[in-house]
């Protein structure tokens, strides 16, 4: 049991300069439209049942020169979130593959140049 005073985390919040391309991405990958939209300037995003991924639009917006990390999302089927994305037009960096700690996943990029890893536990 954890004696960390943290219980969650509610949600990340991602700066894009195309709400409509970023939600059509998300969209495509399963979450679910909680708030806002194509058209909104702030978007929240469903991830499970208790968490969400918050889109900020900034028309200014340009991805850092360097990675900045990559934010993790657990699916139900990794090839099928694969297969939607590439139907789509979506290019992943890599197809999924088994990783020796436990995990079946690929990345890709999201229209804003957040990576994203597609995971499920083995």
């Amino acid at each position: 049991m954890s004696t960390s005073p943290i219980e969650s985390l509610s949600a990340v919040t991602l700066m894009t300069d195309n709400m409509k391309a970023s939600v059509a991405f998300y969209d495509t990958l399963g979450f679910e439209l909680a708030f806002g939209g194509a058209d909104a300037s702030f978007t929240s995003m469903r991830i499970g049942s208790s968490a969400f991924l918050n889109l900020q639009l900034d028309e200014g917006w340009m991805p850092p020169a360097v990675k900045w990390g990559r934010f993790i999302v657990w699916v139900d089927d990794v090839d099928a979130a694969y297969d939607r994305l590439v139907d789509a037009a979506y290019k992943p960096t890599l197809a999924p593959s088994d990783a020796v700690w436990g995990e079946r996943y690929f990345h890709v990029t999201d229209p804003a140049g957040h990576e994203v890893s597609i995971a499920r536990r083995l």
